[in-house]
């Protein structure tokens, strides 16, 4: 097994985790992080020939921008407190599948036929599945988590297998966050559930 690495890849590494655990935090850092480790994977990913994933990292710093607002301003005009966390919607996920399977759709197509790619569904597949697991995390969805697991589980051995092994291991480790993240919003839900009951009964 022939294992190369760049520095690219390590600063990816170190960016990507560092974002991932922030996120969990809610912490708003995670996001100027978050940009600084999409632009280290445009370049790993186009040097890799992932070209979707590539690309999902430019979509990935407009939303960064976006998520970086929303976490601030509260998602809109006239709302000045932090984003609360919350449960994704029926109609939100309506819309999260249908977009998921155009995309996947689509890119598998595009990637196919426009692109040398050897791993063109699975490409596609990722980048829908991340991009909708970035809007979730934006408006801070608990079930955003599940869709990065999700992705997760794709990534590692996609990544084991075009040889980018220092990637490959920092989607375990990213695995690994996306659980913790999970369980830390969902106990901020419960407890925010909770003072929500607590004062409406004193």
């Amino acid at each position: 097994m022939n294992w190369t690495l760049s520095w690219t890849e390590v600063l990816g590494f170190a960016t990507g985790a560092v974002c991932v655990w922030l996120v969990a935090r809610q912490h708003i850092a995670n996001w100027p992080i978050g940009i600084a480790n999409n632009v280290f994977f445009i370049v790993l990913f186009t040097q890799a020939g992932l070209y979707a994933d590539a690309g999902l990292q430019i979509v990935f710093i407009a939303l960064a921008a976006y998520g970086w607002w929303s976490w601030t301003h509260g998602g809109g005009p006239g709302t000045a407190g932090a984003l609360p966390v919350r449960r994704t919607t029926r109609t939100e996920w309506a819309w999260l599948a249908a977009a998921g399977a155009a995309g996947t759709l689509g890119l598998t197509l595009l990637l196919d036929h426009a692109t040398d790619s050897t791993v063109p569904f699975w490409d596609a597949v990722t980048t829908a599945l991340s991009l909708a697991a970035t809007y979730g995390q934006c408006r801070k969805l608990v079930e955003s988590w599940w869709l990065w697991i999700a992705a997760d589980l794709v990534y590692i051995p996609l990544y084991v297998h075009k040889g980018l092994h220092l990637t490959a291991l920092l989607y375990v480790g990213f695995l690994a966050l996306c659980v913790a993240g999970l369980l830390g919003w969902r106990r901020t839900l419960t407890e925010r559930g909770a003072r929500t009951a607590l004062e409406a009964t004193a």
